[in-house]
């Protein structure tokens, strides 16, 4: 009896032993296998490692506690490919460790941040979240300054230089990258997860695409606590340019009271966003919203007169328009001109903005700061000056 026992002390024991090294072997030692081998095939052959900078800048952000609130993984869930695109494969994580996933969407998910935002937003939001985003919970980080978003410490540099690596051995990766990928993974074949675009996140800036005509709603309160809500950070309680998030932002954010904007034209942005410049896409509004937004931001602008110009004055705008500013702004002042594939902003759009005299005459004496719109008045008289800034406000569109 007493051998009984003893022996059945032993089997146990095996067992428990077996069994432990077993679950090892099947939770942890496979599927690391299973995983390494699916990202030995799923990777690139060089892919792009941290450089220092970054990799500083990793570290901040983990210090920092960031992964508690951002998710870096875009999901294998249909709602997450719906509203941020292709899903996070393990191999672009390669370089991470301890990896920072994260668990929880307080704010939202990082996985492809490089593409999303300018730098002095970025700024200008760890400065001071709520002056660009007014519901933000999240903290701010003076320290990482020097008195303000547009002097910025080596820290806030590096965390910027984090973020803005966030999604991009992805994109270099390229269409051939992801042919090969569909190819090896058939977990978004089986799941139909494939997305046509790498990066649908709905914030992101586009320079060019479809989007939909507003109607313009006519819910004037609706469109006021939307912009409360989401613009007058940047633009100001009365649309003048001036709210709190704009001293960090170059070019500063426009002057929705200076500016006479059209349906289409605020239809492109509010669905496109304004590629170069701070101002996001939301195309995660409802379109009545985004109507009922653009009918309040339309409010904002005062008809004035403006005095009728003598027939030379306008011949004189159009010489000096076809001359110097067409190449950039396009023969119809739509911002379509031959160069517009050289430079990183979009310029402006005559046709969709009319601005006022006072504000044209301005950008083409002293230029708009961080935009490629350079100063005039070293090329060009007074007389000069002032034809093109009233011609050009010829090519507007109602």
């Amino acid at each position: 009896m007493k051998r009984f026992v003893r022996m059945s002390y032993l089997v146990a024991a095996v067992a428990g032993v077996g069994f432990f090294a077993l679950s090892v072997f099947v939770l942890g030692v496979w599927p690391g296998r299973v995983l390494e081998e699916e990202t030995r095939r799923m990777s690139p052959e060089h892919p792009l490692p941290l450089t220092a900078s970054e990799q500083r800048g990793r570290s901040i952000y983990g210090r920092e506690g960031c992964a508690y609130c951002h998710t870096q993984q875009i999901r294998f869930l249909k709602s997450d490919v719906e509203r941020f695109g292709a899903p996070v494969l393990a191999w672009e994580t390669r370089f991470d460790y301890p990896h920072l996933w994260g668990t929880r969407r307080i704010g939202p998910d990082l996985s492809r941040e490089g593409s999303i935002h300018s730098a002095d937003w970025h700024y200008s939001h760890l400065y001071s979240p709520r002056s660009v985003v007014p519901d933000s919970v999240m903290p701010s980080y003076p320290l990482f300054f020097q008195g303000g978003p547009d002097r910025p410490t080596q820290e806030a540099r590096d965390l910027l230089a984090y973020l803005e690596s966030l999604g991009r051995a992805r994109e270099l990766a390229g269409p051939e990258g992801e042919a090969r990928m569909r190819t090896v993974s058939h977990r978004m074949e089986e799941m139909d997860l494939t997305s046509p675009v790498l990066n649908a996140n709905p914030a992101r800036s586009r320079r060019q695409g479809e989007y939909p005509r507003l109607s313009l709603g006519n819910d004037p309160a609706r469109g006021e606590i939307l912009y409360r809500r989401h613009c007058a950070g940047c633009h100001g309680q009365r649309g003048e340019g001036d709210g709190p998030g704009a001293y960090g932002l170059l070019p500063r954010p426009a002057n929705l009271a200076e500016h006479e904007y059209s349906q289409d034209r605020l239809s492109f942005v509010l669905w496109n966003g304004v590629s170069g410049t701070a101002m996001p896409a939301w195309r995660d509004l409802p379109v009545q919203d985004l109507a009922s937004l653009a009918g309040f931001v339309r409010q904002f602008y005062a008809p004035r007169s403006e005095p009728e110009l003598p027939g030379q004055i306008l011949e004189l705008g159009a010489k000096v328009y076809a001359g110097h500013c067409a190449q950039c702004h396009g023969d119809e002042g739509a911002g379509d001109g031959s160069a517009v594939r050289e430079l990183r902003m979009v310029p402006a759009s005559f046709a969709g903005a009319r601005p006022s005299f006072a504000v044209s005459l301005r950008a083409i004496r002293s230029g708009v700061e961080g935009t490629p719109m350079a100063p005039w008045t070293g090329k060009l008289s007074e007389a000069e000056l002032s034809a093109a800034a009233y011609f050009v406000r010829g090519f507007y569109r109602q």
